[in-house]
């Protein structure tokens, strides 16, 4: 595994941490090193930027949501083979899961993977001032080790060079590089059509323009020489040994519609006897013959719905395997399409699969966002009982049921408690995206499910 890592961390939200992670990982990738991608936090959407420009599986660093060790596990295993691991940050470095602590914060993160932090200033109409916003995130904590500051939004060569010299004589730290304010340099396709942009390679002459940006103004070598750090130990949790026997098939729906799934979650899976088979309801596929559970994921089913509410053979096929049994989990965009209808932003209602009685209404504002904790149902074939997990909310609509359903679960927010998502037969569907890492126990439930219905409809048959 790379003994090298860096953490890639920014004064607030907005500061450029996005645009320049890639840039630095493109940037690398020309120079001839092999890049991992990470991301802080329960982000679906930065990864799959990282994934496109490295070729490798970005992964998702959380250390609220699961143990230090798994964080550390995660870390080390998803580095083999490269030269160098980027670590993106999540909104400031020290915000995290509450204002009075580092828990799940990018400070958090760079601690318990003992990485090198390159802090990025956003030092747009200002000079001297720029080291007295880095000498407080120096003094803010003592545990994380800051090695290094990218000035971005400058006005010009002249402008970054009176920063740098204030930040470096003022904090004892080297300042890398800049990137100048005026240029034009916005991610496009940051979400909606993001999956098809990537697939047809056109994202591709932006990674390469950001790049040379990149390699022109910040010192990519030294970068790469100063993230030089000792290999940490995780132990072995041993939850991602692999099995060799493949007891169930479990179908995942994968496509532009539907792409929001933690690389761990399937990882799980397949560790726990699961055989994964990606199918596409966009597309019209229906769902694997031999699948004895089902997956549908998040996503932007609301962008899609005209396609989707007219791919007939896909929803009735969907249908039919959740009636006949299959034990289903439906995280948002899933528990979106499975309701009765999807009405857009402009009016436009959409039918959906209508297995769940109730209709989504597309708003502009948030709805909600934040971590979860879930705490299971009797009737819950995945998070049983009492059993808890931990898992994160995002999304722009609301659901509007017909009728009281029964929930799947309770979710603690920040703002308290409530009964969320429903349970129909063996569907549990519901806004809450889990991280199985968060409790392993969920993986085994939900392939002992699958090995039950699979025994009960092999019985049903044989009868008749």
């Amino acid at each position: 595994m790379s003994d090298r890592r860096l953490v890639i961390a920014g004064t607030g939200s907005g500061v450029g941490k996005t645009t320049l992670t890639i840039g630095i990982m493109a940037a690398l990738q020309k120079k001839g090193y092999t890049v991992q991608g990470f991301k802080c936090g329960p982000d679906y959407i930065d990864p799959t930027y990282h994934t496109a420009v490295t070729g490798r599986t970005s992964r998702n660093l959380d250390s609220w949501m699961f143990e230090h060790d798994i964080v550390r596990e995660i870390l080390n295993k998803a580095s083999v083979g490269a030269d160098i691991s980027i670590i993106e940050g999540v909104m400031g470095f020290f915000d995290g899961k509450n204002p009075l602590s580092n828990t799940g914060s990018t400070a958090e993160i760079s601690m318990i993977t003992e990485s090198p932090v390159l802090l990025i200033v956003n030092c747009a109409s200002m000079a001297r001032s720029a080291a007295a916003i880095v000498k407080g995130f120096q003094a803010f904590s003592t545990g994380p080790n800051i090695i290094g500051v990218i000035a971005n939004q400058v006005g010009s060569e002249g402008h970054y060079k009176i920063v740098k010299a204030a930040i470096e004589q003022e904090c004892d730290v080297p300042v890398m590089g800049y990137m100048k304010r005026e240029l034009d340099i916005d991610i496009p396709s940051r979400h909606l059509g993001l999956i098809p942009a990537i697939e047809r390679g056109e994202l591709e002459p932006f990674f390469d323009k950001l790049a040379h940006l990149v390699m022109e103004t910040i010192d990519i070598e030294q970068l790469y020489l100063m993230a030089k750090t000792s290999t940490i130990s995780s132990g072995n949790s041993g939850i991602f040994q692999s099995s060799s026997k493949k007891d169930v098939c479990i179908a995942v729906a994968k496509d532009a519609a539907f792409n929001f799934y933690y690389q761990e979650n399937l990882e799980l899976l397949e560790a726990n006897g699961a055989n994964i088979k990606y199918f596409s309801p966009l597309k019209g596929d229906e769902v694997p013959l031999d699948a004895d559970g089902l997956y549908l994921g998040g996503g932007f089913p609301e962008e899609f719905a005209d396609e989707l509410s007219r791919n007939e053979i896909a929803i009735k096929s969907i249908r039919n395997a959740i009636a006949k049994g299959l034990p289903t989990l439906a995280e948002c965009g899933g528990f979106m399409f499975l309701s009765k209808s999807i009405e857009t932003t402009s009016g436009e209602k959409y039918p959906m699969a209508g297995l769940i009685p109730g209709r989504i209404k597309m708003q502009k504002k948030l709805a909600a966002l934040g971590y979860r904790e879930i705490t299971g149902t009797e009737r819950n074939f995945l998070v049983k009982d009492c059993e808890q997990a931990k898992g994160h909310e995002f999304h722009y609509s609301t659901f509007e049921p017909d009728n009281v359903l029964p929930h799947a679960y309770e979710a603690k927010g920040r703002f308290g408690s409530k009964k969320e998502g429903c349970i129909i037969g063996n569907l549990v569907a519901g806004y809450t995206h889990f991280h199985f890492a968060s409790n392993p126990k969920l993986v085994e439930n939900w392939i002992n499910a699958c090995l039950k219905q699979k025994k009960l409809m092999g019985q049903e048959t044989y009868q008749q």
